[in-house]
């Protein structure tokens, strides 16, 4: 049901409305209202509710009347008899650019020769104005939370864009729970199989652990009260099905090894006291060594800042704590839409087309990146690689010995920091000190690593180099300084991690696909396990291009599910 009270005391919640503003938001309301009259979704609902649900989240997250506007109306063009130039005319260039944006990003579908085109255009949408994507966002998670009504073929491709692009895009903004609600969303339809059978092992122990959580949180509040902590929130944190899929599938599908099945989350007042309380919860219960991550002091690159310690709790039980403060859990929940919300009520200022809604803080360093970064690929698929690689998967932040946090993909080396910093640099590296010890350069680094780069001013990198970096754009710069030498030594060996459903004549059926591509296997192992299947077969393969195409032949076999690969 739309309720524009309702949406105009959602947008309140932040700061008072003037009267213009709300005028803005009644007026685009009954606008939109009567541009979408007698318009269906495939669900049958009208085709208003959508555009109303969208605008109702930008005011949960506190944005501005014109962005709210600017949602109600991003249908209006693309799907009703109004075009651009009447949104113009009756609500200014500046929400008639915002619905415009919203409109050309939601033009190009999700297939794998228009992905660049995509992807192109959400980074100039990026780069121009970031509420664009936070509408986007909005419009796609009221999307995925509709997506049974449309056709089966269509509902992949939607889960998978979602995927692979928007809930990483999410996480960069700092928006992590909707990172993780869009991740969820998708993986039932991505995994229909996997999420059933993580439903069906999960549940007994998820209320288990939530009944044994009861018990620590009444501990613990008697605790805080005895060291004076009063905590404005203690509640419970279950993982979330994709991320839980995720970390069981690094852990061989052992849900023994999870020991965040459900977390603690204690929200309080200030920054002292979220030392305190952890200092009071290790007063108790030890720590398990390298468990204790201080995102306050280091916050990680999407600005998510919080305290976590994994401690032997009630019966010795791995438990995880997450402390922060009342401030930390917004940005946490909204990310970049909390900054906005943040700056605008505390200075006032009007927003400007081309300033990014940081307000008083910097803009993103990495938003400069991908400005810059995108004039430099011009090839299509080189451009899709690099920006699901260095900009949209998982990121650590590692530190110079000036103290500035670089922010690189999981899985860097020495070599990515190096290349991170100066293209010289990287160049002429010869070694590195990793939290003051001497390490290798394919070592992979951690969040919090201090790295110091050895060089030498005759040194020209090595060919070798390109076996172990992680990044794109150092890989760019190392073959651009050898000259694109013809042949690069490889390494021998490829271990294949297949996830598939138990059946008589699997292992037959992935040998033979395996040696029609001339590919010899020189071990398969299978474990003995009632849990879903990991199976490891290690082959003598390292071209990449032949890896990529057995991996889709791979997939093609009755009862694969997913397919992970690493050179040995």
């Amino acid at each position: 049901m739309t309720d524009v009270k309702k949406l105009l005391a959602e947008a309140r919640k932040n700061r008072p409305l003037a009267e213009t503003e709300i005028n803005l938001i009644e007026k685009s309301f009954k606008f939109a209202e009567n541009a979408h009259r007698g318009q269906k979704r495939k669900s049958g609902e009208p085709y208003f509710n959508h555009c109303y649900e969208t605008a109702l989240k930008t005011a949960e997250w506190r944005l501005d009347a014109e962005t709210v506007a600017a949602a109600l109306l991003h249908d209006v063009a693309e799907d009703t008899s109004f075009t651009l130039e009447d949104i113009k005319k009756e609500f200014g260039e500046e929400i008639a650019f915002l619905v415009d944006g919203v409109t050309k990003i939601s033009r190009i579908k999700y297939r794998e020769s228009a992905q660049a085109e995509n992807l192109r255009k959400m980074i100039l949408a990026l780069s121009e104005d970031l509420r664009v994507i936070l509408i986007k966002l909005a419009d796609r998670l009221h999307n995925m939370k509709t997506l049974s009504a449309i056709p089966p073929q269509k509902q992949k491709r939607i889960a998978l864009e979602t995927s692979e692009i928007y809930a990483p895009l999410a996480y960069r903004l700092g928006m992590v729970n909707l990172s993780g609600e869009l991740e969820d969303l998708a993986f039932s339809y991505i995994h229909p199989q996997e999420h059933k059978w993580l439903i069906e092992n999960i549940k007994e122990k998820y209320d288990k652990r939530q009944k044994y959580l009861e018990k620590v949180k009444i501990a613990i509040k008697d605790k805080f009260k005895e060291n004076g902590i009063l905590p404005l929130k203690i509640d419970a944190r279950a993982k979330r099905w994709s991320s839980l899929y995720k970390k069981l599938f690094r852990c061989d599908m052992n849900l023994d090894q999870i020991y965040d099945l459900v977390a603690l989350r204690i929200i309080v007042k200030t920054i002292e006291e979220c030392y305190a309380t952890m200092g009071i919860i290790h007063q108790f219960w030890p720590p398990l060594p390298g468990k204790i991550k201080d995102y306050i002091a280091l916050p990680k690159p999407n600005g998510y800042r919080s305290l976590h310690t994994t401690v032997l709790c009630i019966d010795n039980k791995p438990t995880e704590f997450q402390i922060r403060t009342q401030e930390m859990h917004e940005e946490a929940e909204n990310g970049i839409a909390a900054y906005w919300a943040y700056a605008e009520s505390k200075t006032g200022k009007r927003y400007q087309r081309g300033k990014t809604i940081f307000a008083d803080k910097k803009e993103a360093a990495w938003i400069k990146q991908l400005k810059e970064w995108q004039k430099e690929i011009p090839n299509s698929e080189e451009f899709i690689h690099s920006f699901k690689i260095d900009f949209l998967k998982d990121r650590i932040f590692v530190i110079t010995p000036k103290g500035e946090v670089l922010d690189l993909p999981a899985g860097s080396t020495p070599v990515d920091f190096a290349y991170a910093i100066h293209s010289q640099i990287g160049d002429q590296t010869i070694g590195a000190k990793i939290n003051g010890k001497i390490a290798p350069l394919d070592h992979q680094l951690q969040s919090g690593d201090l790295v110091e780069i050895m060089i030498q001013k005759s040194k020209k990198p090595s060919e070798s180099w390109l076996k172990f970096i992680k990044t794109a754009s150092a890989r760019r710069k190392i073959k651009s300084a050898v000259h694109k030498r013809s042949s690069i030594r490889q390494i021998a060996e490829t271990e294949f991690k297949i996830i598939a459903s138990d059946r008589i004549g699997l292992l037959k059926d992935l040998s033979l696909v395996i040696s029609r591509s001339h590919i010899n296997i020189l071990r398969a192992d299978i474990p003995k396990t009632d849990r879903l299947p990991v199976l490891k077969i290690r082959c003598a393969v390292s071209d990449k291009e032949k890896i990529e195409k057995l991996i889709l032949k791979l997939k093609e076999v009755k009862g694969v599910k997913e397919i992970n690969y690493k050179l040995v």
